[in-house]
């Protein structure tokens, strides 16, 4: 029987970054965030058109790391039943329930994943006053998904479906190697969260929706013409039905521009498991560049040893 589900969407992605002015400036300016809030050698971005008081955090730090990434509860009472189930479950709390003290305050806490990393859960954030996206503005609408790396994907997978109540959307597999990606949705979102099989815990890449097609392929050309490393597209993938383009930031982390994730009838919805090796499922256009060995390694990332070590708060 599946358990209540009690987290409702993703919040925010923090990234830690030896080069920080370097890093703020690719995400503000070029990116198309907007810097919302300042603290000593902490940067908050926010996306214009979402009412997440942001949705990246920049860390001045001496090693690059995935610091947390936060997802929404509907009320404090949702907050504490799920720091309680974790904490009878013996996994690790980084914080106990309790103001949150970062822009739009709220009720949440931090624990461990399975791998290390810290997540975030939160409530009663103050909604940030955003506004619509016009046509041509070529900026983020909202974070769409975040894809986390894992030396044992699929235990990563049922850890977050057998204690967050994540649900299976979709699964990559590939005929030689197995299982390479599973699409996690904790809404009728296609994936807020996918778990990729890499050889090491760290990020895999941090996506973010814009309004549409044009803006999305304005986006994607503002960013070559300004000479961002292109890891892979302009395409559309087959699970999710979305489009991306791929990209590094100045750190080596890949951040997607996407648009028209698929919504699904949750209720009527049976999970594919789709050959990774066709070019279709990769990308059903036939507009990217050939997803081969290589490309797929541009994603492995550093190594995150700052796993089961609490970031800053």
């Amino acid at each position: 029987m599946e358990t209540q589900r009690l987290i409702t969407h993703l919040r925010h992605v923090d990234l830690a970054v030896p080069d920080f002015d370097r890093q703020v400036t690719f995400y503000q300016d070029l990116w198309g965030l907007t810097r919302v809030a300042d603290d000593s050698g902490v940067v908050f971005l926010a996306a214009e058109g979402s009412p997440e008081q942001y949705v990246v955090r920049i860390r001045e730090a001496a090693e690059k790391r995935l610091d947390l990434v936060a997802f929404g509860a509907a009320t404090p009472a949702d907050v504490d039943a799920l720091a309680a189930s974790l904490a009878a479950k013996g996994i690790r709390l980084v914080s106990e329930p309790g103001t949150v003290d970062t822009p739009g305050g709220g009720y949440g806490f931090r624990f461990f994943d399975i791998d290390g990393r810290t997540v975030e859960i939160s409530s009663d954030v103050s909604p940030r006053a955003h506004r619509k996206i016009e046509e041509r503005e070529s900026i983020p609408v909202r974070l769409s998904h975040v894809v986390l790396n894992s030396p044992n994907a699929s235990a990563t997978r049922d850890w977050y479906t057998e204690n967050l109540s994540f649900a299976l959307s979709d699964t990559l597999s590939h005929p030689y190697i197995g299982d390479v990606m599973y699409f996690m949705r904790c809404n009728p979102q296609h994936h807020s969260l996918a778990i990729a099989q890499g050889p090491h815990t760290s990020l895999h890449h941090a996506s973010f929706e814009l309004r549409g097609i044009d803006e999305y392929m304005f986006g994607t050309g503002r960013l070559l013409r300004a000479g961002v490393q292109k890891i892979w597209g302009p395409g559309r993938h087959m699970a999710g039905d979305n489009t991306f383009t791929y990209f590094f930031d100045p750190h080596g982390n890949t951040v997607e521009y996407t648009t028209e994730l698929e919504l699904l009838d949750e209720d009527s919805w049976h999970p594919h498991v789709y050959d990774f090796s066709k070019p279709e499922v990769t990308d059903q256009w036939g507009t990217a560049n050939p997803m081969n060995e290589l490309v797929a390694k541009e994603s492995f990332n550093d190594p995150d040893r700052g796993v089961f070590v609490a970031p800053p708060l």
